[in-house]
């Protein structure tokens, strides 16, 4: 068993989706929660949850470190935990989910699929640091004709319009034509990169969607705005990929 270090009862309790802390601090000075059979009235109370018993209402709470989920994230959210004008990814999540999770990394808002939400702080660091070079997979739809041509230039990486010159991506041409149907691979994240990469050939990205990021893919059973655990094969098979 790995040991966690103490921890605070109201921050054990709200990670757990018991409630706000605002609201978890208050059930606790009403005397609803138990610790090792006895009513505390300090939220601050530090305790090890991997050995000591917590229990709400009589329900014993059972504590976990890191949360995984994957969003298909539809457009019109911002991949962000809050923002003043627009909704969230946050706001697709039940309150009992959001468990201070935060989204690995962003997509743009009228981009969608697969967006990864955890409050793991080194897997989100590993995942995004341009030292590991994570792939990440779009599916796109491009305004214009996608050939040969552009296959090889991204191979040899692009020029963008800030005089930034991309790593070597993977283009899959599926469609070519006054519409056509792509994947690309691209190991680093720039602002806007997808789109930007296909301006520099002239073309315009009408429609993008992350379909993969490192081992982990967009599961197609999940609708636009749905989301579900991640498994623990899954999450094993991202760290090692990493």
């Amino acid at each position: 068993m790995i040991k966690i270090k103490q921890i605070r009862v109201d921050k054990i309790l709200s990670s757990s989706g018991i409630g706000s802390r605002k609201e978890v601090k208050k059930y606790i000075r009403n005397g609803l929660v138990h610790v090792d059979g006895k009513v505390i009235d300090n939220p601050g109370l530090l305790i090890d949850p991997m050995v000591q018993k917590i229990c709400f209402q009589g329900q014993e709470v059972f504590y976990q470190q890191f949360y995984y989920y994957m969003l298909n994230k539809p457009a019109g959210f911002i991949s962000a935990t809050e923002d003043k004008y627009d909704q969230t990814v946050m706001d697709l999540l039940k309150p009992k989910d959001q468990k201070n999770l935060f989204p690995v990394g962003r997509l743009d808002k009228d981009t969608e699929g697969l967006l990864l939400l955890t409050n793991d702080g080194e897997l989100t660091h590993n995942l995004l640091s341009p030292k590991k070079k994570v792939p990440k997979t779009y599916y796109a739809k491009i305004q214009g004709q996608v050939t040969k041509s552009d296959k090889i230039a991204f191979q040899s990486g692009v020029l963008l319009d800030d005089g930034y010159h991309t790593l070597p991506s993977e283009l899959k041409i599926i469609t070519s034509g006054d519409i056509s149907e792509i994947e690309l691979t691209i190991c680093e994240g720039k602002f806007h990169q997808v789109k930007r990469m296909f301006i520099s050939r002239g073309q315009k990205v009408i429609y993008l969607k992350r379909i993969s990021m490192g081992s982990l893919k967009l599961d197609e059973n999940l609708d636009l705005g749905e989301y579900r655990p991640l498994t623990e094969k899954e999450i094993k098979e991202l760290k090692v990929s990493i």
